[in-house]
């Protein structure tokens, strides 16, 4: 292919880089006062992106005519569904930002930026076909995300968040590259296609070590059990935009790039990598389940959800099959505005003077100074939970029924069983917004939501255009999980059959 035709295909990566590019130089020239509008120029480039993303994924974009530099990147639909869902996520970090940043001024033009490079990087995940682009797609995800972490510079928790999540995510890419030489090393190549071909009369020992510490580098990123122990310290000191951000976009870029190293570089050797796929599915669930119940701390109970959803998703990925991988991205199109409406809603519920609430107990009695926003986390909750009609069930079904397709009907009974664990601290918070007598705290929430030392004029207004960003986003985030999503069940089913099969042609 030429490179004419290679350009083509990295359309929305190349808008990405001019963008943060130029928006880089307007944050340098302008300062922080340009905070605001270098955010909408980056929402208008991810946009863009998306719109350049839109038909590979309605059309099933598949095939040797998707490869660009010489089976360095490949655009399929696969790989576009998944950048649909980054970008949408990442646009919605970018839209609850500012609010928040602004209450603790913290706002700086460089966050909207870092955001866009890490986006960025995430595409370029989706996209790779080597091991060479995705160690460098990955490297600028993680490098993005080590500074957004850390962005309250005055605030030691998130401090502690950034450094935290740069030491053990520095060893997690260690990791990975150790497995990605001894893949190399045994398969001659470090084309996802070249090493199936290499690996097809079997997979030698020292190879299989490359795949156990590829998986053992990625788990991390997706946050699977035994590689979770991040999670709960780093969502819980990072600024809650951010742990938004890496709740929904970082988490759909490392599942599906997990899904493409497994199905595509090691497809013919799926029980040679299932077991260990089916531990980490099992464990996850288990011990997000469990570690979400003693949690007093909001952010450190979504942490733990998020360590239970990867394990439900997979699942699908233990199924080795079209259908499994099908079942993925269905699952991850609802995870996502689960997750950023719970987040929103935390977001949403603050105290007269701009203080956040990050307590669990700060719910109680909810839904009687609040209640706008307790029926939407309700409803949130019993779709993370999985219980029928909530349009979160759709994502566990799916999931289990590929597994039982694939014969996995082990899998799938243990899987259906631990999901009730998971229940229990769902229920638990609606139980807290509706039963309980409201806390002080909360209550004194129900006046004006004013950041800290108040504001009048331009700054108010601002706030109430904040406070109108936050509940659209909420609502219908809110409205895509109850029942009305059951709607789409047709279009979207027919969207990740198509982006799955792309991935199981072979070229």
């Amino acid at each position: 292919m030429d490179l004419s035709s290679s350009l083509s295909l990295i359309a929305p990566e190349i808008v990405l880089s001019l963008a943060g590019l130029a928006l880089l130089l307007v944050a340098a020239w302008a300062g922080d006062g340009a905070s605001r509008m270098v955010s909408i120029a980056a929402c208008v480039a991810l946009a863009a992106a998306f719109f350049l993303s839109v038909p590979a994924v309605d059309s099933g974009a598949s095939g040797a005519g998707r490869i660009a530099f010489d089976g360095q990147f490949r655009a399929d639909a696969f790989a576009g569904f998944a950048k649909l869902l980054i970008y949408l996520a990442s646009i919605a970090a970018l839209v609850v930002a500012p609010a928040y940043l602004d209450r603790t001024r913290s706002m700086r033009a460089e966050y909207p930026v870092l955001v866009l490079f890490s986006a960025l990087g995430m595409s370029i995940m989706v996209s790779a076909s080597d091991l060479l682009t995705l160690y460098i797609g990955l490297e600028m995800q993680s490098l993005s995300a080590y500074v957004l972490a850390a962005f309250l510079r005055g605030d030691d928790r998130s401090a502690e968040a950034g450094l935290k999540y740069f030491v053990l995510g520095a060893l997690a890419s260690g990791i990975l590259l150790f497995g990605m030489s001894l893949t190399y090393g045994f398969a001659g190549t470090t084309s996802f296609l070249g090493i199936r071909a290499a690996l097809a009369d079997g997979l030698p020992v020292g190879a299989l070590f490359g795949l156990v510490f590829m998986f053992a580098g990625l788990a991390f990123k997706i946050s699977a059990v035994p590689f979770h122990m991040w999670t709960p310290d780093v969502y819980e000191g990072a600024p809650t935009p951010v742990t938004a951000f890496f709740a929904t976009a970082p988490k759909v870029a490392a599942v599906v790039l997990t899904a493409r190293v497994a199905l595509d570089a090691f497809g013919g050797h799926a029980d040679a990598w299932r077991q260990v796929v089916v531990f980490a599915a099992l464990a996850s669930i288990i011990v997000g389940a469990l570690g979400a119940i003693g949690q007093a701390n909001i952010k450190r109970l979504l942490a733990y959800s998020s360590i239970n959803n990867v394990g439900f998703i997979l699942i699908g990925l233990a199924c080795g099959t079209a259908a499994g991988a099908s079942a993925m991205l269905v699952y991850l199109a609802i995870y996502v505005p689960m997750t950023l409406a719970a987040f929103v809603a935390v977001l949403m519920l603050r105290g007269p003077a701009g203080e956040p609430f990050e307590r669990v107990a700060d719910l109680a009695g909810l839904s009687r100074v609040r209640p706008g926003i307790a029926w939407c986390l309700m409803i949130v909750m019993f779709s993370l939970a999985g219980i029928p009609p909530m349009f979160g069930f759709w994502g566990k079904f799916v999931v289990f029924r590929a597994a039982v397709e694939a014969d996995l009907m082990v899998l799938a009974a243990l899987g259906v069983a631990a999901s009730v664990i998971g229940a229990f601290y769902y229920l638990k918070i609606v139980k807290l917004m509706f039963f309980d007598e409201p806390q002080p705290a909360a209550a004194g929430g129900t006046g004006p939501l004013l950041p800290l030392g108040g504001r009048t004029g331009e700054a108010a207004l601002a706030t109430r255009d904040d406070d109108a960003a936050h509940w659209a986003l909420l609502v219908i985030a809110t409205a895509l999980v109850s029942p009305f999503g059951f709607l789409a069940t047709g279009w979207l089913g027919g969207l990740t059959d198509r982006a799955a099969a792309a991935l199981f042609l072979v070229v």
